[in-house]
Formats: C-alpha cells, sequence, structure tokens
C-alpha cells in the first residue's frame, strides 16, 4: 500500500545512481530525468572501484514529492561541522534536535539560527580518535534544511530539485577537505598584496575624509595595505558611477595610493537602475528596490548579460583605476518583498512546505521564485545568484587586469565560489560575541573551500569600544582577509582613531608586523591551499584529532600545521583557560619553549598581548615587515626553525611575483618552491636543507635569507656553517646559534650545519657524594647512565625534575611567582631532609643594572642572611631603562636573565635538578661562556675558572691554602664574561655550607645546606662596572690609612722586644722603605688577648720610638679568651656582660668552650708532645665572643681601650684565628649537643676534612648566636659570618680609640668585610707555587710568557713595540717587568723610607 502523501505531487518512480568517482569520492543520486539539477562549472564525474563507508540512510524514509525531498542518514558520532552559512556559536555541532535551514539571505549575523548570505550544504564528520573522517556534500541549491538529532542522524529537507550526494573518505579531517575541494574547485591564490591589513567604512562622506583616514593611519606607520570606499563614492549609489561633487578626485586617488605602495578597492552591487549602464543591459525586467532606487537584477546566468557586465566594468575601469572589486547585496538582496508589485500566489512562492528561513516567505527581501533565470526559475537557482554573479565578474576581471591576478571578495557564496573569489562574514557587531562568532565562521570556511575570509575588524554596526576594538584588531592581525570596516553613523574606529599614543595603535602595529613578517608563510599555505586544498585557518582538531579535547576547541586556531593563535575574547580579562595541544610549542614573542601541553593552562594575556606559539617541527618563511607588501617584498628574509620532540623541522615557500595568473603546479616558469627540512644527524650535527624543487622565478630584488633562528636546540653549538651546494663556498664558523648576516639567495639550494655539543655534557649531577651506584641513583629517581667521558656523571637528573609554576603576577617592578615540586618525582633524595613542596619566588628589578630574586618558603621562618645590601627604596620600573629582561620557565621551573641590548642569557636555570629541602638546596643554571671568576675563599691554580667538572667547597675554616681547600674566608659571588665581551656578577647571599660545581655545558650548580636562595645580578656592561656595581650593593671598601699602602714587615716567632728593635735598626740602616711592624700572638703572656708577656715589657718603649719616627704599628687579637684564669679582666667583663657563645638553655646553661692559643696558667709546654697531646694538657678552656650583639662590642672596644691606655699604643688591628678556629672539635671533650645532623647534615659539601664534620677545627653547629635584634640562631646557619661580624666591632673600636682612620686586617672575610678591613691570603708556604697562585699567574726562573693588551705600552720608560700578543719577557733576580699603558697620567712623588715624609 502507498504511503500517505505528506505535500502531495510525489513522484513514485526514481532512478538511483551511485558511482565511487575516486578511491576516495562516492557519488550518489536519486532522481527523474526532468527536474532541475545544479549547473556547477567544475564538477566533473570518474568512476573507480567502491569502499565501505559509515553513512546509513536507512534510519528513515526517503520521501520525493514535486516540491518537497527528504533523506536521513544515521552518523557515527556526534563530532560534525560545517553547513552554512549560519553563525554557529561553537564550531562543534550541538545534535541536540537543532535544525539548520540554508538559503542564501542579506540578513545581520545575530546569532540565532538564520540563514545567511552563503549556501553550504557540507559537513565533515570526525568518527573517533583515529582520525578517520567523511564529509557530506548535497548538491542541491534549492531552499532547504538540515536536523541534526541525538542518535546521531541528520535529516535533510530540500524542496526542490534532486538529491545528488557525495561522500569524501579520508584518514584525517584535512584529507576530507582536500577531496571536497577536489571536486568543486580549489581556492584561489589571491595576490600578495591582498595579504596585507585592510580599511574600509561606509559613508566616509567624501573623499578628503578618506584621504584624512588614510594620512593618519600612515602617520602613525600602520602596516596598511588597502583602502575602500563603498557605495557612499557612487553617484547616487548606482554602479559604475562616482560622484562627481563629493568624491570628484576619485579618478586620480588609486595613484594616490600606489606612490606609498598601497591598492585601492571599490564596492559594485548587483542591481542597476535607470540610467545608462541600465540601457546597454538588454535582458528581461524585474523591478524592485535596493540602493538606488527602483532597480532591476542582471541575470548572471546569461551569456548576454555576462558580456554586459564586462562591457559596463571595462568603461568604468578606464574612468576609476581600482586594484580588485568587492561584490555585495548578492544573495539576491531585495528592500521589498519580491517586487514593487509584489509576487503571484502560486506553488513557487508559496510552496506547499516552506523550510525554517528566515521570516519562512521565500521571497522576503529577494525577488520572487517565479523571476526567470536563464538557469532556470529563481525558485531553483536564487542560492546561485551570488555564484554566477562571480563567475561573470571573474570574467570580467581577467578583461581587465589580463595577466595580473586582482582580487575579489564576495558576500554571497556556493560550493564552488573560492575558486574565483574570497569572502567576509556580512554585516555583524561590535559585541564580545560578535568576535568569538568569527572564528566559528572562518573555521568553517575553510572547510567550505573558500580559505580567503575574514570578519569585518571591532565590528560592522554599532560603536566599538577600545578594549573591544583593541583585543579584534589583535586576532583580526591573523585572519586571512584581514580588514577593519564599520558602517555609516558610528564612531570611526580605524586604529589611528584611537590616538597615535594608545595602547590599540601600538599592540595593532605590533600584531601587524607580526603578520607582515609571516606573510610567506601565509603564502605559502594559500599556495599550499591552491594547489592540493589545504586548509589555511586550521581547527585544532584537524591537527590533534587524537585528542579528544581538541574537538571543542574552536576559540583558538592554526595557520596551515604550525602556527597557534590563542586570542582574548572576553571584557576586562587578561588571563584566560586555553588548551595546549600534544606538541612542543614555542612563544612567538620570547621564543621559549611553552613547557606545558595536552592540558588546559591558565594564560596571561595582558591589555596588549595575543597567544601566538610556533608548534615544534616548523620552518617558518619570514621577511621583514615594513608598512606596505610592496616594500616589504624587497626586504631580507629569513628563517623560523622550531625543533620538535625529535629535534626535527619541515616547512615549504612558495614564492612568485605576487601578481601573476595562472599558477598551477605543473608551472614552474613564474615560481620558486623551497622545501626545508631540518634534521639531528647521528653524528649530534644540525642539517638544514634549503632545497629548491622548482626554480623558474628569479626575484628583481634579489633577496636573500640573512636570518636563521633555531629554536629548542637542546644546547648551545660549537660552530656554524653554511654551505652553498653548486659552490661549495663556507661562510666560517661562529658559535652563535641565531644567525645574523647570512646572504643566502632566494631560489639557491643550500646546507646549513651546527656542530652540537654531547648529550652528556647536559647532565646535572643527582649523585654528588661519593660511590654513587645504579641502586642509590635510581632510588633518588634519577636516570642511570654510564660514560666513557671522564667525569660527566653516571646519576642525573630526568629533563622535568625540579619544580613547577603554580601562579606568577607581573608587574613593572618585579615578578612573584609560586612554585610546586613536579608530584612526577615525590622520591626524597635525602630522607633526613625532607623535600619542600610549595615556594615562592620574588623577582625585584632594583636599578637599571640591578636585580635579586629570592626563593624561600612562605610557610616557614628559614634563617636569611643578616648582612645589609645597599638596595635602592623604589625600583627601576622603566622597562626601557632596565639593561636586563627576565623570563619565567614554567616546567621545570626556571628564571632567565636575558641582556637586552644582545640577546644573551646570561642566566637560565630552566635546567633540572632544582631542589629545595630543609638541609640540602641545589639550583643549577647554563651559564653563557665559559669564562666565570671569583668564587671563595679557596686555591684556585688559575683566576680563570676550569669548567670540568670541578666542584669547589665554601666554609670558612682555618685552613692554609691548598688545592680545593676551603679556606678562611666564604665569597659565593662570581664574575662572567659574555661571548659580546659584556660582563655580569652573581652573590648567592647564603652563610650555610655550601659548593659549587663547574660544568663545560656550560653551567653551574649551587648546593647550600640551610637558609634560603636570595641571588642578586649585576649586569655591568664591563668587568670594571660589575665590580663596581657589587661593591655598591655590598658596600665600598673602606679607604685605608696612607701609611698602609707602605711595606710592613711581621713574624710569628719574634723572641722578645730586642728582636723587634734590632730588626727596625737594621731595616733602617739598610735603606729599605719600611712603614709598619707587626707583632704577632708571641707578644702575649701565653697567647692571653691584652696581656703583655714579660719578654716584650719593653715593647712599648719601642713602639713609641718607632711612632716617632714615622713608623706606625699593629698588633694582633684573636677572638678567643681564656676562662681559665683566677683574674683575667678580659674573661671577668666578658662573662658578666653575657657576650659569649652559648648552648641553647634547653640543652644546657654553658658556655660553648673551646681551645685555642691559650695556655694554662703555671704550666711549661712540652713542644715535643704530638699536637693534640699538647692540646689536651696544655691549652685553656676559651670562650667565643658573640660579636652580633652590641654588648659585646662594647665589651670589645672598652678592652681595647684599656690596652691603648694603660700597655702600648698601636695605629691598627690584626684581627685572625676568626672563622672562628678551634683546636679541638665542636667543644672540649668532642660531644656536641642537640641535633647530630647539624654537625653531619645529609649532604656534606666537599670540604677538608669532611668526613669529620662541620664541627673540625670549630664550634658546634648547634651553638647558639643571638643576633642583634634578640633572634636566636644556630651556628650551623651563620658560621660562615663569624669573621665579618669581628670586623666591624674591631674597625668601630680602632677609630674610636686612636682617633685616626688606621687599618685592620682580618683573616675571615665574608661580602661587605670590605667596607671596615683589609685581608691577606693566609698561612701560605715558602714555595714558587704559592708565589705563582698568590697572583694567579705564571712564573718561571729566567723568563715569563705575558700578554700585552692592545695598547701601547711603556717598559716603566721605553716603549716595548709590541701590542696585542704574547712576549717573552726576562726575569733576573734584580727586576720586575712593570709597564705603564699609554695614554694614561700616572701621578708620582720621590719616595722615602716611610710615608712619614711623603
Amino acid at each position: 500500500m502507498a504511503a500517505p502523501s505528506l505535500f502531495g505531487a510525489d513522484i513514485e518512480q526514481l532512478t538511483f545512481h551511485a558511482e565511487m568517482q575516486t578511491k576516495n569520492r562516492l557519488r550518489f543520486k536519486v532522481n527523474i530525468g526532468w527536474r532541475f539539477e545544479v549547473p556547477h562549472v567544475h564538477i566533473r564525474t570518474t568512476l573507480v572501484d567502491s569502499v565501505p563507508f559509515r553513512f546509513d540512510t536507512t534510519i528513515g524514509p526517503l520521501v520525493f514529492a514535486d516540491q518537497y525531498l527528504q533523506l536521513s542518514a544515521k552518523l557515527p558520532s556526534h563530532n560534525i561541522f560545517g553547513l552554512g552559512e549560519h553563525v554557529h556559536t561553537r564550531y562543534r555541532h550541538d545534535t541536540n534536535w537543532r535544525t539548520w535551514p540554508i538559503f542564501t539571505r542579506d540578513t545581520q549575523p545575530n546569532g540565532r539560527a538564520n540563514n545567511l548570505y552563503g549556501h553550504h550544504p557540507f559537513f565533515l564528520c570526525l568518527e573517533d580518535e583515529s582520525g578517520k573522517s567523511f564529509g557530506v556534500f548535497l548538491l542541491n541549491s534549492n531552499a532547504m534544511e538540515v536536523t541534526l538529532q541525538p542518535a546521531p542522524a541528520v535529516t535533510y529537507r530540500t524542496i526542490g530539485g534532486i538529491f545528488d550526494f557525495y561522500i569524501f573518505f579520508g584518514d584525517t579531517p584535512e584529507q576530507v577537505v582536500q577531496e571536497y575541494l577536489e571536486l568543486i574547485g580549489r581556492p584561489v591564490i589571491p595576490p600578495y598584496w591582498s595579504m596585507g591589513f585592510q580599511l574600509s567604512r561606509w559613508n566616509y562622506g567624501n573623499l578628503s575624509e578618506v584621504k584624512r583616514v588614510v594620512e593618519r593611519n600612515r602617520a602613525v606607520g600602520l602596516p596598511y595595505d588597502i583602502q575602500y570606499t563603498d557605495i557612499d563614492y557612487m553617484e547616487h549609489m548606482k554602479d559604475f558611477t562616482y560622484d562627481p561633487v563629493r568624491f570628484k578626485e576619485l579618478p586620480e586617488f588609486a595613484e594616490y595610493l600606489h606612490e606609498k605602495g598601497q591598492k585601492y578597492i571599490l564596492i559594485l552591487v548587483r542591481s542597476a537602475s535607470l540610467f545608462k549602464p541600465f540601457k546597454h543591459m538588454r535582458i528581461s525586467r524585474l523591478w524592485s528596490t535596493v540602493w538606488p532606487g527602483e532597480t532591476v537584477f542582471p541575470d548572471f546566468t546569461s551569456e548576454t548579460c555576462i558580456d554586459w557586465w564586462v562591457d559596463e566594468y571595462e568603461r568604468f575601469y578606464r574612468e576609476i583605476k581600482h586594484d580588485a572589486l568587492w561584490i555585495d547585496m548578492n544573495e539576491v538582496s531585495n528592500f521589498l518583498k519580491g517586487s514593487t508589485t509584489g509576487c503571484e500566489d502560486n506553488k513557487l512562492n508559496y510552496p506547499p512546505y516552506t523550510p525554517k528561513i528566515l521570516n519562512e516567505l521565500l521571497y522576503s527581501m529577494t525577488l520572487c521564485m517565479d523571476a526567470k533565470q536563464e538557469w532556470g526559475d529563481n525558485y531553483d537557482v536564487h542560492s546561485l545568484y551570488g555564484y554566477s554573479m562571480v563567475l561573470a565578474t571573474e570574467k570580467a576581471l581577467q578583461h581587465v587586469f589580463g595577466p595580473n591576478r586582482t582580487m575579489m571578495l564576495t558576500r554571497s557564496s556556493f560550493p564552488g565560489v573560492g575558486k574565483y573569489s574570497g569572502h567576509w562574514l556580512g554585516d555583524n557587531t561590535a559585541t564580545w560575541n560578535d568576535i568569538k562568532w568569527a572564528i566559528h565562521g572562518m573555521l568553517e570556511f575553510g572547510l567550505f573551500g573558500i580559505p580567503y575570509i575574514g570578519a569585518d575588524i571591532c565590528g560592522f554596526f554599532g560603536d566599538s569600544s577600545e578594549e573591544l576594538c583593541r583585543r579584534w584588531m589583535q586576532v583580526g592581525a591573523f585572519y586571512p582577509f584581514s580588514r577593519n570596516h564599520n558602517a555609516m553613523n558610528f564612531k570611526p574606529q580605524d586604529p589611528a582613531a584611537f590616538g597615535a599614543d594608545s595602547v590599540l595603535v601600538k599592540t595593532s602595529k605590533h600584531y601587524l608586523r607580526i603578520r607582515y613578517t609571516l606573510l610567506p608563510y601565509l603564502y605559502t599555505l594559500f599556495y599550499k591551499a591552491h594547489t592540493t586544498g589545504e586548509t589555511v585557518v586550521r581547527p585544532v582538531l584537524h591537527e590533534f584529532y587524537s585528542d579528544r579535547a581538541t574537538w571543542d576547541v574552536d576559540l583558538q586556531f592554526l595557520w596551515g600545521k604550525h602556527l597557534l593563535i590563542t586570542p582574548v575574547l572576553d571584557p576586562g580579562v587578561d588571563t584566560i583557560r586555553v588548551y595546549i595541544p600534544d606538541a612542543v610549542w614555542y612563544d612567538y614573542e620570547t621564543v621559549r619553549a611553552f613547557l606545558n601541553r595536552r592540558k588546559h593552562v591558565d594564560m596571561y594575556l595582558p591589555a596588549d598581548k595575543l597567544g601566538l606559539h610556533i608548534r615544534g617541527g616548523a620552518v617558518l618563511p619570514t621577511q621583514r615587515p615594513e608598512v606596505t607588501t610592496t616594500h616589504s617584498r624587497s626586504n631580507p628574509m629569513g628563517l623560523v626553525i622550531a625543533l620538535d620532540d625529535n629535534n626535527q623541522a619541515a616547512g615549504e615557500l612558495f614564492w612568485d611575483d605576487g601578481d601573476s595568473r595562472g599558477i598551477t603546479i605543473s608551472v614552474s616558469l613564474n615560481k620558486v618552491w623551497l622545501y626545508f627540512r631540518h634534521r639531528l644527524s647521528a653524528t649530534s650535527q644540525g642539517v638544514l636543507t634549503m632545497q629548491v624543487t622548482k626554480a623558474g622565478y628569479k626575484d628583481p630584488n634579489n633577496l636573500k635569507f640573512e636570518n636563521i633562528t633555531v629554536l629548542g636546540v637542546p644546547h648551545p653549538p660549537t660552530s656554524v656553517s653554511v654551505t652553498h651546494v653548486n659552490t661549495g663556498s663556507h661562510l666560517g664558523a661562529t658559535t652563535v646559534l641565531f644567525l645574523h648576516g647570512l646572504s643566502l639567495t632566494l631560489g639557491e639550494t643550500y646546507l646549513v650545519r651546527w656542530d652540537m655539543e654531547d648529550e652528556e655534557l647536559q647532565r646535572f649531577n643527582c649523585h654528588p657524594e661519593e660511590n654513587a651506584d645504579e641502586a642509590k641513583c635510581k632510588s633518588r629517581g634519577c636516570i642511570w647512565k654510564p660514560s666513557s667521558t671522564e667525569r660527566v656523571p653516571w646519576c642525573f637528573y630526568p629533563k622535568d625534575y625540579g619544580y613547577v609554576v603554580t601562579a606568577a603576577t607581573e608587574t613593572d617592578s618585579g615578578i612573584m611567582v609560586d612554585i610546586t615540586r613536579n608530584v612526577k618525582h615525590r622520591i626524597s633524595a635525602r630522607p633526613d631532609s625532607p623535600d619542600i613542596n610549595n615556594l615562592r619566588v620574588e623577582i625585584r628589578y632594583h636599578t637599571s643594572d640591578l636585580l635579586q630574586f629570592k626563593i624561600w618558603d612562605p610557610t616557614s621562618d628559614r634563617f636569611e642572611v643578616p648582612v645589609p645590601l645597599s638596595t635602592p627604596d623604589a625600583p627601576e620600573t622603566d622597562e626601557n631603562k632596565r639593561l636586563y629582561k627576565v623570563l619565567i620557565s614554567n616546567k621545570p621551573f626556571g628564571i632567565q636573565v636575558i641582556r637586552r641590548s644582545t640577546g644573551t642569557k646570561i642566566w637560565d636555570s630552566s635546567v633540572p635538578g632544582f631542589t629545595f629541602s630543609d638541609m640540602f638546596i641545589q639550583v643549577s643554571t647554563r651559564l653563557p661562556s665559559k669564562f666565570i671568576y671569583g668564587f671563595g675563599e679557596t686555591e684556585h691554580p688559575t683566576f680563570k675558572h676550569d669548567l670540568n667538572y670541578h666542584t669547589w667547597g665554601m666554609f670558612s675554616k682555618d685552613q692554609p691554602p691548598g688545592y680545593k681547600m676551603n679556606c678562611y674566608g666564604v665569597h659565593p659571588f662570581y664574575m662572567g664574561l659574555e661571548d659580546t665581551a659584556d660582563a655580569h656578577g652573581v652573590l648567592l647571599l647564603n652563610s650555610n655550607a655550601m659548593d659549587v660545581t663547574f660544568q663545560p655545558t656550560p653551567a653551574l650548580t649551587f648546593r647550600t645546606v640551610g637558609g634560603i636562595l636570595d641571588f642578586y645580578m649585576v649586569l655591568g656592561p664591563t668587568p670594571e662596572m660589575v665590580v663596581q656595581e657589587y661593591t655598591a650593593l655590598i658596600g665600598r671598601p673602606v679607604l685605608p690609612a696612607y701609611w698602609s699602602l707602605g711595606f710592613q714587615l711581621c713574624r710569628y716567632g719574634y723572641a722578645n722586644d730586642s728582636e723587634i728593635k734590632s730588626l727596625y735598626k737594621d731595616m733602617r740602616a739598610a735603606g729599605i722603605p719600611y712603614d709598619v711592624q707587626y707583632a704577632d700572638i708571641d707578644y702575649m703572656e701565653r697567647q692571653l688577648d691584652f696581656v703583655l708577656d714579660s719578654e716584650f715589657a719593653g715593647l712599648p718603649a719601642v713602639v713609641d720610638s718607632m711612632r716617632n719616627e714615622g713608623m706606625r704599628f699593629i698588633f694582633i687579637l684573636d677572638p678567643a679568651i681564656s676562662g681559665n684564669e683566677t683574674r683575667y679582666p678580659a674573661f671577668e667583663r666578658g662573662q658578666a656582660a653575657d657576650v659569649f657563645i652559648k648552648w641553647p638553655k634547653h640543652l644546657k646553661d654553658d658556655i660553648v668552650w673551646g681551645k685555642v692559643w691559650p695556655d694554662l696558667p703555671n704550666v711549661d709546654v712540652d713542644e715535643n708532645l704530638d699536637w693534640d697531646t699538647q692540646v689536651e694538657i696544655y691549652r685553656a678552656y676559651t670562650a667565643f665572643p658573640n660579636f652580633f650583639r652590641t654588648q659585646t662590642a662594647t665589651w670589645w672596644q672598652k678592652e681595647i681601650q684599656d690596652f691603648y691606655n694603660n700597655i702600648m699604643k698601636f695605629d691598627g688591628l690584626w684581627i685572625d684565628m676568626n672563622e672562628p678556629a678551634s683546636f679541638v672539635h665542636g667543644t672540649v671533650g668532642g660531644k656536641c649537643l642537640g641535633d647530630p645532623l647539624l654537625e653531619n647534615p645529609p649532604y656534606m659539601p666537599p670540604l677538608e676534612s669532611k668526613h669529620l664534620g662541620l664541627n673540625h677545627k670549630t664550634l658546634c653547629m648547634n651553638s647558639e648566636q643571638i643576633l642583634n635584634n634578640g633572634r636566636k640562631v644556630r651556628h650551623y646557619d651563620v658560621h660562615n659570618l663569624y669573621g665579618w661580624s669581628h670586623t666591624k666591632p674591631s674597625f668601630d673600636a680602632l677609630l674610636s680609640v686612636t682617633g685616626k682612620r688606621g687599618v685592620v686586617v682580618t683573616r675571615s672575610t665574608y661580602p661587605s668585610s670590605g667596607k671596615w678591613a683589609g685581608h691577606w691570603l693566609g698561612d701560605n708556604f715558602s714555595r714558587w707555587d704559592q708565589l705563582v697562585k698568590s697572583i694567579i699567574g705564571i712564573c718561571r726562573f729566567r723568563e715569563v710568557e705575558g700578554y700585552l693588551p692592545n695598547a701601547r705600552w711603556y717598559d716603566y720608560h721605553t716603549d716595548v713595540g709590541v701590542r696585542g700578543e704574547m712576549i717573552s719577557l726576562p726575569t733576573p733576580l734584580s727586576h720586575i717587568n712593570l709597564h705603564v699603558r699609554g695614554g694614561y697620567i700616572l701621578p708620582q712623588q720621590k719616595p722615602e723610607n716611610t710615608t712619614y715624609y711623603r
């Protein structure tokens, strides 16, 4: 029994035809011979064998009536994209019973489910994570609707024509698009200049206003290629006319633009009114009303009409020169319903079923459906009107522009239009919704084969706010068609209208310059679209279809495969939630690797920023930008190479004259095609091949590739070379990977190679302690990999070991960051030192050349060094004044400090291994070069450090100089030279035991056993300025008394005062200049401070005599005070004032006793006994003053004052043994109270006798000291500050007691000790190597090899005549080599035996 009829006129007998036209395209038709079929100019038919597919039409009935056709099909997934033209609020379709009408219509895109300007019954379905996809195209131009339902399924309903379906199969979504475009026609490649930025508005009013807009945007330096005029240029809005009053000079306007390299585009609409061109039309007429008033509509399906259109256009072009054409209102649009007389009541104008189009009336805002065109009734061909107009206009453009490519922009479209024209997304509105929806529209028109697509930037209707327009200009800079256009009666919105100094202008210029820089890449994408059908603007899912999270990413988009654009699309926000697909990504602007992947992240994008990331694996061609493409095309080119996970990259460049027609894949006479590939070879050599595959075009500008930037190089190269394949020429080696100054001719083949340092040099030691093995290594979560290279660590950190950024806030004065330990590596390397999981980082921009970065635990009160530094009250907030730029790496967390003038990274701690635990802190940084100086106090064989895996411990100790022996002072400061000859310095303000390890990467690792990380960096840029800036920070050195610059004599072991007196007389008699005499501890009774030995009873008189003759006297004081005396005022007064270091009261309320030089009373020392026995039997208990306290300084000054007034005069102080040194380990008896980990921490730096603990030859680490503010601290934390704390009270006492400047000489030092004292290099030995090491130089017996820098040098009186080279200098025993640099005046004075007679 026949099914009931829905709308009558059912067709009972149908023909079904199916054919496999290609291996990936199936066509099936359901029709009857006499019905209308779309007369598409590009679609052809071929047959191949069939393939399986998943488009199941058994889900619903097939209905085929005269004016109602319906077909349903079940789909394999809900991942449906396409169908148009509409505003879709999401790119992926909602399948919950959503119906989308398709019928071309002039209406505003407002977010409702209305049919818009184009007719595109095509959708793409992604089946699953495999990427398998298919597309469905219904070749039917009648009014229709498509319903998506949750099955998932699709239902088509159309009111005419036939069912003519094409199914496309692909292994990826991108392949499906390529198959579709092969059918309907691949896109046109627009002229190069049309890639530039464009300005337009409806109703400038007159040509003078147009020129004012042009000039103000030129004045701000805006990259800007094209100016439009809308219908207001016409006389009464009639095509092929111009207003002779308001646009009188329009015939000369194109030349005005051309003089500055710009182009002119004007509009034509498709209606004609009662004026001359109308009289030439010679076609049937249906009267209606549009812009000019009463109008008729050309039938562009008629060859007669096409000829008329071409002729009128040619006539008009001769009068008004322009460069391209914008055609509008071609849906076809009408301001009336049908015509001036309405429409007849018939089945075409009132069909039995009307799809859910806007107003549900077919002739609403268009012509009557029974109007006739050569292709058929308007009922059937209405949606083809724009398509037919495009075909006619293409013929007109070819006729006028001949071999030049020109460009066309159409509002109404149909499948295949992209072969000739671009499209804009219509009359949008200045709203935040519209800026979002534009992205979905662009992505859809990429599917539809119209990649030259964009929205009206800043919105057509409505007044755009500055914020909206600013954000729209940012994203619009990456629309393939980038035009700012708005309507009459609204505020101007061209960038310059917002003010030359506005953020909008600055950010617009910035991102348009990036666009122009990347135009060679964009142009190549259009060539790929033209030749293969690849999309230009691309959904993220096309590249990452296996990641389900990308299926809904539709507010980010790609240029091709490799450039990810992430705009801000909401008001009042600077941090947005975005998705980072699973690839290596590099921030285009900072060139930093973006460490997150395959996850949603919060991206900080302030008012002037848009997210722009390059995908690893890309080789992007670039060109230095200009304000127009006319000028930029003559500029040098470049490459940006972004390495992927496999250290590989590939890319392409298409280049031609940018204008000529006839571009096809098989023609090579007018283009150049380059293929780039980078690979990392098995020999650790980077190789970039620039391979020319077609070379039929030679650019008249003789373009060169001048710059190549490689992103993601795992470590710096040792050399780079460029080889011209044809000639074998070689540019030489350089150590810079960012290659400048190349001259690689476009169109020729080259190889670029760079040698990479070994992977082993990138290892950071995870087991610096001895006796590492695989089990210990892996227990720390590290990698074990033996190496045959000496000193390379076998146990090293994985790349992501460390911390990750959880929050970051940047201000003009610095950056605050919260970081969290990477949960992947929660294994504690040292269980006795628990890791601290959450840390805070503060970076302060103190001055233009000084910054500080501090890392600490905000939840605990960890020890911080109480040494005051000189930093300004107000930071340097002007970025342009700062010599540095600071970047934060996210995973692993790291800080990068970059010298702005050169781009050199002078600090880069974004390397694995950062550890922050209670008693072990480690941080590593890459270094900009191998020229590192500093760190101490340790004997270094050379001034410049050897970076071949050397570790230097730092912990103040009574230790004579020796190789890798930690000595008296602690100075965690180094100066680094950069390859650019600039210099910088870095101080770690930390006073715990520590070490530093150099490695040849080059890199440096700091390890410390407590406190926090508090780094200060000075930027120089010269070595001398580094020192000046460093001493400005820690305190300028004291100006010593003039006499202290004279020669000085001392010894340990003067027998009595007579020996000193005789020495003085002998020196005088010999006439040897000699200013200062010392007395060591032998002047003391039993080595007691402030007590004169009987053998030196006459010393005060000797000193007085010498001083009367111009000499100066310095005596020694040690800090340790004997406590075994029956009457010793120094100890008694000190004990009464509570100045001595004690145990924490909860352990023992007593002094921490040591033993140093003081002997017990009433004993005779048997020096034949071994040292330890002598100490045990004869040495007194000694107490150590806590010099942090004010009361201690007062006591110390009192004792010195009494000695000066009552015993002996002096001019300076020599303070010794203040590391502090002790002859017992920790305390008398050797038992340190409290936590044993303080004496032997979980990590022990490589210190002298480290197996005996930190208390070896000093105090117990759990001794308690009290700071001047009353805070109690452990000696563990302040041990290295003891000498520092001793120095200032001594300096103050000397100044107070003598009333003169004097001089203090101290053995133990810390940064800023130089504010009060000098230092000697300790208890060295009488050996030649000690002489060498004392000057960090080279010495031989008969001659010395020296270097004379590039200047004029005098051997004190005689010009040497050598400069800039090594020279052998004689070294007789009577002579030292002394040279004066030419160009300087040295003040001098006649010498005497003492400075007293100066």
